[in-house]
C-alpha cells in the first residue's frame, strides 16, 4: 500500500493575516508535487507544523488534501501523540478525513521503555482504523525506537513500515533486515537518502522534496534503477538544497523557500519564527541553481508567527 520511491513530507501553508489555512496555495502544492512525480503525500507531520494545529483544522486540512489528491497518490497523515489515547483519537481523525496511511512517530517527550512503545504502536493499529507506517526519529521525540522492537512490530499485520531519521548506516542495515512483503523501511533523512537508497531502502520521506520535486523523485527512481551516476549527479545537485534545509530547525527554511517559489507566505505559528534575514542570500542562490527562482518575484515578507 505504501509505494516506494519520493513521498514528500508537506509543509502546511498558513495565511499570514490572520493565521489561518491557506488551502489554495496547499491545493497547488499537492498538485505540484504530484506532477513533479512524488509517489506519496503525507500531510499534517512535523513538517506540517502539525502541534499547532488544533482537531477542526487537523480534519479540514486533510480532508481538502483527500480532495484534491483524488486517489492519485497515497496520502499518509502524522498522527502520532505523546499518548496512547490521543494518537488512537487522532488517528481515526484522519481516517475520518479520507487519509490512507497513518504516519505514527514515537511519542515525543514522555521517553516510554521499548515494551512501551511496542504496546502503544500495537494500540493504535489495532484501534486507530488505519494502516501505520512508523516513525523513529530522536531528535524530536527523546526516545529510539530500536530496531528489535520494531521487528516485533513488522509482525502486527497492520504496521506496514517504518520511516527511520537515524542516519547510523548499521542501524539502516539492521532495519533493512526486517523488509518483507508487507512491510517496508523508508529513510527520513535527506542528506543520506541516496546511501539508504542504495542498501535497499524502499524510498524516502522527504523535505526537500517540497522545494525540489521533480529532482528528488528523479534520485529515486535513479537509484532503484541502479543508475549510479545518474543518481549521484542529482544527489549533488540537491545538496546546498539539503544544507540549506538545515540552517534553521524545520520547517523554517522550507516554508521560506515555498513562499519564493508561490506556494503561500513564509508565515509560521509560534514559537516558530521566519527564516532570518541572513539567510535569504544564500537560499535565493541555492533556489536560482536548481533553476527554481521565479525571475522578479518579490522576496518573501517576515512576519512573526
Amino acid at each position: 500500500m505504501i509505494p516506494s520511491g519520493s513521498i514528500c513530507a508537506l509543509a502546511t501553508p498558513f495565511r499570514a493575516t490572520d493565521d489561518t489555512l491557506d488551502l489554495d496555495a496547499c491545493g497547488r502544492l499537492i498538485d505540484w508535487q504530484i506532477e513533479g512525480g512524488t509517489r506519496a503525500l503525507a500531510i499534517a507531520g512535523s513538517t506540517g507544523e502539525a502541534a499547532a494545529l488544533d482537531d477542526a483544522e487537523y480534519s479540514a486540512l486533510l480532508g481538502f488534501a483527500a480532495r484534491r489528491i483524488d486517489g492519485r497518490v497515497p496520502l499518509l497523515a502524522g498522527s502520532g501523540q505523546s499518548a496512547t489515547r490521543a494518537t488512537i483519537a487522532r488517528t481515526r481523525l484522519a481516517r475520518d478525513a479520507g487519509a490512507d496511511i497513518a504516519l505514527v512517530a514515537a511519542p515525543a517527550y514522555v521517553r516510554p521503555t521499548q515494551e512501551g512503545m511496542y504496546r502503544h504502536f500495537s494500540e493504535v493499529a489495532e484501534h486507530g482504523g488505519l494502516p501505520l507506517m512508523l516513525y523513529n526519529v530522536p531528535t524530536r521525540t527523546a526516545c529510539d525506537l530500536l530496531p528489535e522492537t520494531v521487528a516485533r512490530l513488522a509482525a502486527h499485520g497492520n504496521i506496514h513500515g517504518i520511516k527511520e531519521a537515524v542516519t547510523d548506516p548499521v542501524r539502516m542495515q539492521a532495519l533493512l533486515a526486517l523488509q518483507q512483503e508487507g512491510f517496508g523501511i523508508w529513510s527520513g533523512d535527506d542528506p543520506t537518502a541516496l546511501r539508504a537508497l542504495r542498501a535497499g531502502a524502499n524510498g524516502v520521506v522527504s523535505v526537500a522534496a517540497n522545494v525540489a520535486p521533480e529532482k528528488f523523485a528523479a534520485l529515486c527512481v535513479a537509484a532503484s534503477a541502479d543508475g549510479d551516476a545518474e543518481a549521484a549527479e542529482l544527489d549533488a545537485q540537491l545538496r546546498p538544497l539539503y544544507e540549506l534545509l538545515a540552517v534553521e530547525p524545520n520547517p523554517i527554511p522550507v516554508k521560506w523557500c515555498l513562499a519564493r517559489l508561490g506556494f503561500g507566505e513564509a508565515h509560521l505559528r509560534l514559537p516558530l519564527l521566519p527564516l532570518s534575514e541572513a539567510h535569504h542570500a544564500a537560499a535565493e542562490h541555492v533556489l536560482s541553481a536548481l533553476g527554481l527562482a521565479r525571475p522578479g518575484a518579490p522576496a518573501p515578507a517576515a512576519r512573526l508567527g
